[in-house]
């Protein structure tokens, strides 16, 4: 099988290139979804001339981040009627559906992304709204049925990435950045980590499981690998003074076979 390569940059810096293609503008898409809207510091991270579909009210986040939006998919329920006539008169391309239909407007923007040959894309959401919409969006985002994509989103300002094996993935962040790792869908098999307080050596992960929750990175990058299985690889939201929680929400971190853990107070 073909293994998979994906760097991803912190949100302060560009997408880099997809691994897929000499072309990064073409190969990558950025998907803007609907619901709370993507943090704005996002704006900025995402390089020239990419092209961008909205997903419904997704339209108006892109608008407000500044964003050339080339597509906007959904049943347009939650669009606003400013939105919707700004996407009329600008040209854009609407492929509308109707309000009973089986996928949600994320699904059927990812659809469209890969019917145009996007392999690479980075979707824009925000970090809450309604928690079934949210758990099933980020399943959808994990699913096999988009395993021959290269998947990252960013959910507020916390990271995703969908990591299928045989696949590895590089994160950039800072030293004491949290990483957690979550296996989905089945076993994720013979994991590796690089960069992480608590190192993974070929370690299986198991779905619902809090092992691989909380590490944390020992520099500016971590890489994570697995053979087999799907991971979901976040690293989360941090607040304005650039905390994740406290340190008693933090549980130990994964890999206790290769570093011990410490002691956790009570």
């Amino acid at each position: 099988m073909t293994r998979r390569t994906s760097t991803t940059a912190s949100v302060d810096s560009p997408l880099p290139d997809s691994p897929r293609s000499g072309d990064a503008r073409r190969a990558t898409c950025v998907v803007v979804a609907g619901g709370d809207a993507p943090a704005p510091i996002l704006a900025g991270a995402l390089p020239p001339g990419v092209f961008v579909i909205a997903a419904d009210s997704g339209y108006d986040h892109a608008r407000t981040l500044g964003l050339t939006v080339g597509a906007l998919v959904g049943d347009l329920d939650s669009i606003s009627a400013d939105g919707l006539a700004a996407a009329v008169a600008a040209g854009v391309a609407i492929d509308r559906h109707p309000t009973d239909k089986d996928e949600t407007d994320l699904e059927l923007a990812l659809r469209s992304a890969r019917d145009n040959g996007h392999t690479s894309i980075l979707v824009l959401g925000g970090p809450g709204g309604r928690f079934d919409h949210l758990l099933a969006n980020v399943m959808l985002l994990a699913s096999p049925l988009n395993a021959d994509l290269t998947i990252t989103a960013r959910l507020g300002r916390a990271t995703v990435h969908v990591l299928h094996g045989p696949g590895n993935v590089v994160h950039r962040g800072d030293q004491g950045d949290l990483v957690t790792l979550l296996p989905v869908f089945g076993p994720a098999r013979s994991v590796h980590t690089r960069g992480l307080r608590w190192r993974l050596i070929g370690d299986d992960l198991t779905p619902g499981s809090t092992r691989g929750v909380s590490n944390e990175m020992t520099g500016s990058d971590a890489a994570v690998s697995l053979e087999l299985g799907t991971l979901l690889v976040i690293a989360p939201e941090r607040d304005a003074e650039g905390e994740v929680g406290s340190d008693s929400d933090r549980m130990p971190g994964p890999g206790a076979a290769h570093q011990s853990r410490p002691e956790r107070g009570r």
